[in-house]
């Protein structure tokens, strides 16, 4: 919609934590614009501070400075209990840790998050398990599964509540290439069909090339 706000915008925001030498400044003035419908990889070395920012855009820290506008909202002044409502109904999070319920099979972990946002469709569930190769699985527990089944069901646990914005932390780091590029293909063609935003932390240039934009973060910088 035109003179709509973009889905995310990050402006200017540091991080730093406090450490027995001092303050250690993680994030150093990062801005970020991603709109409706588009794939941006976040790149970098480890320590670059990449996943400190995913998880302030994902309201689970906060910044020291700057803004984090979802929708036009700054969810950074946002309280705790308003952000668990903006994570549970417009944020989808895949991070390297499957975070998977151990009592719950795969059908009902894929349905979880759905449910927790209100968003539950079966049929949509029933074509992401399709996708995702756990149609026959579906019936089996978190501890019968292969590190790669867990993180598939993970990413589909994410997918399944159709949320606006989706967040990812290497979420092909523990699939081979050929599971890697199915996962892709199932978070791309997601922001195609749905409008949604994915932001991606990768080490994979591989994942990267397939992302419609591309951030470096370099000492806590945007690199040029």
């Amino acid at each position: 919609m035109e003179g709509a706000p973009p889905l995310l915008a990050v402006s200017s925001v540091e991080k730093a934590f406090a450490t027995s030498e001092g303050p250690l400044a993680v994030l150093r003035g990062v801005s970020l614009r991603l709109d409706h419908g588009q794939s941006l990889a976040l790149t970098g070395e480890s320590g670059s501070g990449k996943s400190t920012l995913l998880h302030l855009i994902a309201g689970l820290d906060r910044p020291d400075a700057g803004q984090i506008r979802l929708a036009g909202r700054d969810i950074a002044g946002l309280g705790d209990r308003e952000l668990a409502g903006v994570r549970r109904g417009s944020i989808g999070l895949v991070f390297q840790q499957y975070n998977l319920i151990p009592s719950l099979d795969v059908a009902a972990n894929l349905a979880f998050q759905a449910r927790m946002a209100g968003r539950h469709d079966p049929a949509w569930i029933s074509d992401l398990a399709a996708r995702l190769g756990l149609s026959a699985l579906l019936g089996r527990y978190p501890e019968q599964l292969s590190g790669g089944q867990q993180q598939r069901v993970a990413i589909g646990r994410t997918l399944a509540a159709r949320p606006a914005l989706v967040l990812a932390d290497e979420p092909t780091g523990n699939l081979d290439e050929a599971s890697a590029d199915g996962v892709a293909d199932l978070m791309l063609a997601l922001v195609a069909e749905t409008g949604a935003g994915l932001l991606v932390v990768t080490h994979s240039a591989r994942l990267a090339a397939r992302c419609g934009a591309r951030l470096h973060l370099a000492g806590g910088r945007v690199a040029p």
